[in-house]
């Protein structure tokens, strides 16, 4: 077995919880690669634990498949289209209790670091001040990395800056 390929914007989709090892044959280049991505897949036909991350990684599952991987909504106007093809056919996406969204910081895409709960953001002042806006004290508290509500977590791959959202009820 290989080591998965590198994503920029998702460096370790295994430790997100979006990929799992098995020995299910890749519905796109037909290999048992030993892991699985489990992470939402849009497209017209369905495609559920299917892919490698080989096939997400050369952007051949989005082509097959005319497949997007995640949703880039608000992106500023400074980032880069391709940066943006990269992000939505290249990249493994991320699972979320509501619709989830990619973050974007100095030009680019955001680097996904995973699911966070109210503890793990309490050592991170930043991204806990982002989630915080305009949620109660309460649901704050609240959030789970393993729980509906939860954070997501993502940083800034030029300046460091953590980012992060959360789930609204």
């Amino acid at each position: 077995m290989t080591d998965v390929p590198t994503f920029r914007y998702h460096p370790d989709p295994v430790a997100t919880g979006e990929v799992i090892t098995g020995n299910a044959p890749c519905r796109c280049c037909g290999r048992q690669r030993g892991f699985i991505y489990t992470g939402p897949v849009y497209s017209a036909e369905e495609v559920v634990e299917e892919l490698c991350l080989w096939c997400i990684a050369d952007g051949s599952a989005a082509t097959l498949f005319e497949a997007e991987f995640t949703d880039v909504a608000d992106v500023p106007d400074d980032v880069p289209r391709a940066v943006l093809t990269e992000v939505l056919t290249r990249t493994p996406g991320f699972s979320g209790w509501q619709q989830e969204h990619w973050m974007f910081h100095c030009a680019d895409a955001a680097a996904y670091l995973g699911k966070v709960g109210y503890e793990e953001l309490l050592a991170i002042p930043e991204a806990l001040e982002m989630v915080q806006r305009g949620v109660s004290d309460t649901y704050l508290r609240a959030l789970s990395a393993t729980g509906e509500s939860t954070g997501y977590l993502f940083q800034c791959r030029h300046c460091g800056a953590h980012l992060a959202y959360c789930d609204h009820v």
